[in-house]
């Protein structure tokens, strides 16, 4: 088996028992801790990141992929368009989502958009240890060495947006607040809610991992994370709107909804297009 190969599995399948070890470890210590402050939740954090960091380290990977660089002066464009891409999805899927009468906005009438921005910006800051540990292992490692194991690229997305979204499983399970979970779920059950994140995780991992081999960096990648997560969580979670059956799960402003999904997607794969046009160049 091949080094790159070889590693890659170790990584996928520390991401994928990292948070069961983490679940494990939480019930023998017998944790009186909030789930998402106990030693199981830093383990299922940190595994992924820190398996990749340390083959690159002693598996005799490297760093000259990692990314870490900011590269803002070739890659100024991709960190713009990391910026305005969700913003840019969530306002047409609101629009519409508004007019079909997919989604109640009566939270904004209540509460005024100075709370909502308010309310994104606490997210915001909340979620940048977290997206770092997620981007250093996503698109820090996986993107890049799937890459140079010359897997095609909308296979190296679909790999890593599975693995993403299987690592995710017993955050829902066990670390996620119960009541920030029963917000988000409704009438669903947890295996529903899976299932539907799938359908939105993986387009979002074409137009994340795009973002990462043109910018050659992980930064506008964890930059567009910071943006998703601080301006699509309060909408649910702070009661700006209430989502109105199917058509509202579907039409969700949110990164969760079908149809924004759906946008990032196609985002992603005109990025593609755009990549493969300047290699076959």
């Amino acid at each position: 088996m091949k080094k790159t190969t070889r590693n890659i599995i170790i990584v996928a399948l520390f991401t994928l028992g990292g948070g069961w070890l983490g679940v494990w470890l939480n019930k023998v210590t017998g944790n009186t801790q909030p789930p998402m402050q106990s030693l199981g939740a830093l383990v299922w954090l940190v595994t992924p990141a820190l398996s990749g960091i340390l083959l690159r380290a002693f598996g005799r990977d490297g760093w000259k992929d990692a990314g870490f660089g900011l590269k803002l002066k070739k890659s100024w464009m991709w960190y713009l368009v990391a910026i305005l891409v969700y913003p840019l999805a969530a306002l047409l899927t609101f629009g519409l989502a508004t007019l079909m009468g997919a989604i109640s906005t009566d939270g904004f009438s209540t509460q005024g958009f100075s709370a909502y921005l308010s309310a994104a910006g606490i997210m915001m800051a909340g979620s940048l240890m977290k997206n770092i540990f997620e981007e250093f292992a996503w698109r820090g490692y996986l993107t890049p060495r799937l890459e140079a194991a010359k897997v095609p690229a909308m296979l190296n997305h679909l790999i890593v947006g599975v693995l993403w979204w299987a690592w995710h499983i017993p955050y829902y399970y066990y670390f996620l607040d119960r009541t920030v979970l029963s917000t988000y779920l409704g009438n669903m059950t947890i295996p529903t809610f899976l299932v539907l994140a799938l359908i939105s995780i993986l387009p979002t991992s074409i137009l994340f991992g795009e973002l990462r081999l043109l910018s050659k960096s992980v930064w506008p990648v964890f930059i567009l994370h910071n943006l998703i997560n601080g301006l699509s969580m309060p909408l649910i979670l702070n009661g700006f709107i209430k989502l109105n059956g199917t058509s509202g799960t579907i039409l969700s402003p949110t990164n969760d909804g079908v149809i924004t999904s759906i946008l990032l997607g196609i985002v992603g794969l005109l990025l593609y297009r755009h990549r493969m046009k300047k290699t076959n160049q």
